[in-house]
């Protein structure tokens, strides 16, 4: 019985490994992007009035007028996702939107903390490791060494 599970865990380990932080960062970037669509208005980055009313009564964050939260968040939840898609600054991008989580968890939905323990795992794997072989990062690093 164990001869077989060797060979065919040795048969797996032959299979060429598939790039998980590419599936990462495609993932999260989706999940913080759409999460910014909701908040716009007419423009792309035009913030509407019920967005602005979310951060007025239901995550009224402390020390940042609605207003600034509003745009903040439609900012970071529309260009982080973006350059973590492309693999541009993925580091970068994933650490800001790792603090974004926090925020969120720590101010806004303090019980919805599986879901931003998720989120955190996967944002932490892309600070640690990077955006994977499929990234502009990747590319980038290639043509300068």
């Amino acid at each position: 019985m164990l001869e077989v599970w060797n060979k065919i865990t040795n048969r797996l380990a032959a299979l060429p490994s598939p790039d998980i932080y590419t599936f990462f960062r495609v993932w999260i970037a989706k999940v913080f992007y759409d999460s910014g669509r909701t908040k716009v208005g007419d423009g792309f980055f035009e913030t509407s009035e019920i967005t602005i009313m979310l951060f007025e009564e239901e995550y009224a964050l402390p020390l940042l007028s609605p207003e600034f939260a509003a745009k903040t968040a439609i900012y970071a939840e529309t260009i982080f996702p973006i350059l973590l898609f492309l693999g541009l600054a993925t580091r970068f991008s994933a650490f800001a939107l790792l603090g974004m989580t926090a925020v969120i968890q720590f101010f806004v939905y303090p019980t919805s903390w599986t879901d931003h323990l998720l989120w955190s795992v996967v944002l932490l794997a892309l600070v640690m490791r990077g955006g994977g072989q499929f990234s502009l990062d990747a590319m980038i690093a290639k043509k300068t060494n």
